[in-house]
């Protein structure tokens, strides 16, 4: 009679221990433990900075803010800069490399403002005729729908 009792307390330590398997990882998952080295990753990112800035230096200085002329050097940046944050055990995007990266931006593309367009209404003559005609429209199809349904003998 005790071993109903015994298994009920024990229910609770059993999904206690298998809880506590699974946060381990034993489950499948791996968790990473290793802390982030920020020294190492603000170390090794000034290479990447300098590699992009040796690619930059082939496109002309007037075609910076055309993103298709160096879409691929950009990407090779953006690798770098994942490639060495990882190295260092660190997560990326984080704020130093962030930080980096807006570095990099004002250097390069601190002149590439996007101009906003000023939206103006057209002239009057336009904007009468653009709103009449649907109304116009509408009026035409109720006057027909009317007539239409009056006249039933002809459908």
């Amino acid at each position: 009679m005790e071993v109903p009792g015994s298994r009920r307390r024990q229910l609770p330590v059993l999904l206690l221990w298998v809880n506590g398997l699974m946060t381990l990882g034993f489950a499948g998952a791996r968790q990473r433990t290793d802390l982030c080295n920020e020294s190492l990753m603000l170390e090794k990112l000034p290479a990447c900075g300098k590699s992009f800035e040796e690619m930059m230096r082939k496109v002309d200085s007037k075609k910076w803010c055309n993103l298709t002329e160096f879409i691929m050097y950009y990407d090779n940046f953006t690798q770098c800069t994942e490639r060495e944050a990882n190295n260092a055990s660190c997560f990326w995007p984080n704020p130093l490399a962030e930080g980096f990266i807006t570095g990099i931006h004002k250097q390069f593309f601190s002149n590439c403002t996007s101009e906003k367009v000023h939206w103006e209404d057209p002239p009057d003559e336009i904007l009468i005729t653009l709103i009449l005609i649907p109304v116009m429209l509408t009026c035409a199809m109720i006057t027909l729908v009317v007539w239409c349904s009056k006249r039933s003998d002809i459908l």
